[in-house]
């Protein structure tokens, strides 16, 4: 019996692990050991997003077009003075075009996401709600790049499986992405599709919130059903459905992938949003000041729109 004790014994910690683990004690009690784990995020930051940032700002301030042969020239406010002077109508067309875009994309998708959403809140005893689930999520997996691609082959006029339905049932043929006011619905629709799960998710994370207690309080007091979702459920998930929307408004500003390889903007302006336009500017026309100052004034928008989102969310807050 003592030899079994002996050879279950526990083996002493060698020296070396002993001092290992006394410089990491002290290490962790360190004031400077926060700092040291959030070292290299910030040089990750620094180096992929504020030196971008301050490059793009000061390259707005000058005349630079690589393919003319000349050197940059400091020109100020000229390449802002330009937008709203010699290009006003294309510019505002194209804010314009990008507006009427987030309010297309992401109303539709908020108002079905939450229609979804509480259809598969309430059928928990559905058979095969799982599986139906994982397959309405997977749109989200997809790049829109190859999703765009996909996509205009099935709109394609004469190659597209659509008009080969459309045929089939009307005898004729559109082509969704080269006829004007078909176009924009028709791109818009493909978003939809990929992101109307999306609000599907933060619909159920929203109702997720709610306290089981007061659910089962509104049925004993025998609310009705748009009751219960103004009185208990609203309170509780709105802001997290606010957060969806600020995330899906923020991502469809910015939308370029999946209308650039759609349309390329066409046809003719149709679809060319701001960030098509920026494109075009820095890689068509090479224009590289100018359309800094248009990545800037995209910027300086998306932060205002953000800000008036956070501000509604708090002012709700502070008033709850």
């Amino acid at each position: 019996m003592a030899e079994i004790e002996t050879q279950l014994a526990i083996k002493p910690t060698p020296p070396f692990v002993q001092q290992l683990a006394k410089k990491l004690r002290r290490l962790e009690s360190s004031r400077y050991f926060p700092w040291a784990l959030l070292t290299p995020v910030l040089l990750f930051f620094l180096i992929w997003n504020i030196i971008p940032l301050l490059w793009l700002l000061g390259l707005s301030f000058y005349n630079y077009q690589p393919l003319m042969g000349r050197p940059a020239s400091f020109v100020g406010l000229g390449n802002y003075s330009d937008m709203f002077t010699l290009e006003p109508i294309g510019v505002w067309s194209a804010f314009g075009r990008t507006f009427v875009w987030m309010l297309m994309t992401v109303g539709v998708e908020t108002v079905f996401g939450v229609l979804l959403g509480l259809l598969f809140w309430r059928s928990t005893a559905l058979r095969g709600r799982r599986l139906a689930l994982a397959l309405m999520f997977t749109p989200m997996l997809a790049a829109p790049v190859s999703v765009g691609a996909f996509m205009a082959l099935i709109y394609h006029p004469t190659l597209g499986v659509s008009n080969y339905v459309l045929q089939q049932i009307i005898g004729t043929k559109i082509d969704f992405l080269g006829t004007p006011g078909l176009a924009m619905p028709a791109v818009a629709a493909v978003d939809w599709w990929m992101w109307t799960p999306f609000m599907m998710l933060i619909t159920l994370a929203a109702l997720g919130s709610v306290p089981k207690a007061e659910l089962e309080a509104a049925e004993v007091d025998r609310l009705s059903w748009w009751q219960r979702m103004r009185h208990v459920v609203l309170p509780h998930g709105k802001y997290i459905l606010m957060l969806g929307i600020i995330l899906r408004t923020i991502d469809s500003y910015k939308t370029t992938d999946l209308v650039f390889q759609m349309t390329y903007g066409g046809p003719g302006n149709e679809t060319e949003l701001a960030s098509i336009m920026l494109w075009r500017k820095a890689f068509d026309s090479m224009n590289m000041g100018w359309s800094s100052s248009l990545a800037v004034l995209l910027l300086l928008t998306a932060i205002a729109f953000t800000s008036v989102y956070l501000y509604i969310l708090n002012l709700g807050r502070q008033g709850r």
